[in-house]
């Protein structure tokens, strides 16, 4: 039996993108699988990550991690999304690492260590310029000996200090000296605190393809490990996902007739239509009616009408298209079809969207598997 949609993966895809990130870096590499490896299966991609040469996974949730840990992944592995009530006593007996920026949570994670009766593995976050996660700098000095002493004690290891780029992706821009220089003084002020851990981290993926010299100890790779660049070049990357459906109606319909809801496309000729079983409850956005590229009977097309909650439909013309035949919505563009970086500029937003918002009634499927 046929799947009528899947995202099929290629491991293999993972295992080269990591592999050239490896290439251009004198620093470990991280992989991040964090919202189920970006829509592409968070273990597959955590064990293809770390068979392409990724000495560290990266998660946003404890939940996250230890799904990760569940899955028998042994693997170094921060979290660094964490409220109040979380499963800190199981993540910190998981050997997960925690990234802390606030006084209550390091004082949640020295009782989870207490409880526990181990060490919790820390990292402390800074804040140099993004204004979202992170301590200010003026927090920073008191939130560094409160760990140094928690350290002292015994409850916790701090091994890395990390933060995180805001516009990385806009080469050139001054934010990133500014927050270069930011990061360099919170390492000279916990180095003066007697805090100076193995592993220091600024870099994301935009960072990582085009700032060597942010690159630290330690470079994290989200969206470059499936196979898309957020800066402008050719970096040698492959796009993992390729997500697809099988034409489920085809019919002709008359020059004038309107199309799925609100009419907001009317056939301006006699015409061939297909019908797609995908829509925004497959994480197809409402807002790429009218607007979205695909392939189907070897050309490009766009979604024709209203992208409903399970169904679009796509004007082919005269084209010959069969019930079954695949419409291939985005790959790695081989053979003409779109991929998620067309899907974005179509749509006004970044490929990360597209990719993650698959929905989990989209079966994935998984290709380029090593074999022994």
């Amino acid at each position: 039996m046929s799947l009528q949609s899947e995202a099929r993966i290629d491991l293999a895809a993972i295992r080269a993108n990591v592999r050239e990130l490896r290439g251009r870096t004198n620093a470990e590499v991280m992989a991040v699988v964090k919202a189920d490896g970006y829509g592409h299966g968070i273990v597959p991609a955590a064990r293809a990550a770390l068979a392409g040469g990724a000495t560290w996974l990266g998660v946003a949730t404890l939940d996250e991690a230890l799904t990760v840990r569940a899955a028998g992944i042994s693997a170094p592995l921060l979290a660094w999304l964490i409220a109040p009530d979380q499963p800190l006593r199981a993540a910190v007996e998981a050997d997960v690492e925690l990234s802390v920026a606030t006084g209550w949570l390091l004082e949640d994670v020295v009782a989870a260590a207490e409880a526990s009766g181990r060490t919790a593995r820390i990292q402390l976050k800074i804040d140099t310029g993004l204004g979202r996660g992170g301590v200010g700098p003026a927090e920073w000095p008191a939130l560094v000996d409160a760990a140094a002493k928690h350290a002292a004690a015994g409850t916790v290891e701090i091994t890395g200090i990390w933060s995180h780029f805001a516009r990385a992706d806009e080469p050139g821009d001054p934010s990133i000296a500014a927050q270069q220089k930011t990061f360099a003084e919170a390492l000279e002020v916990a180095a003066g605190l007697g805090v100076d851990p193995p592993l220091r981290h600024l870099a994301n993926s935009a960072a990582a393809l085009s700032l060597p010299n942010a690159h630290f100890d330690l470079v994290r790779a989200g969206i470059a490990i499936y196979g898309y660049s957020p800066v402008p070049g050719e970096f040698g990357l492959r796009p993992a996902m390729t997500m697809r459906g099988s034409v489920a109606v085809v019919k002709r319909l008359p020059a004038g007739h309107g199309i799925s809801y609100g009419h907001i496309y009317t056939t301006q000729t006699e015409t061939t239509v297909a019908l797609v079983p995908l829509g925004y409850g497959d994480g197809i956005p409402r807002h790429a009616s009218n607007i979205a590229p695909l392939w189907v009977a070897g050309r490009r097309h766009r979604i024709a009408g209203r992208v409903c909650m399970d169904q679009f439909v796509v004007d082919v013309g005269d084209d010959p298209v069969e019930v079954g035949q695949d419409a291939i919505l985005f790959g790695p563009g081989d053979h003409g079809e779109p991929t998620a970086d067309d899907w974005a500029a179509a749509l006004d937003t970044i490929s990360y969207e597209i990719v993650t918002r698959v929905g989990a009634r989209v079966p994935r499927t998984y290709v380029g598997e090593e074999t022994a």
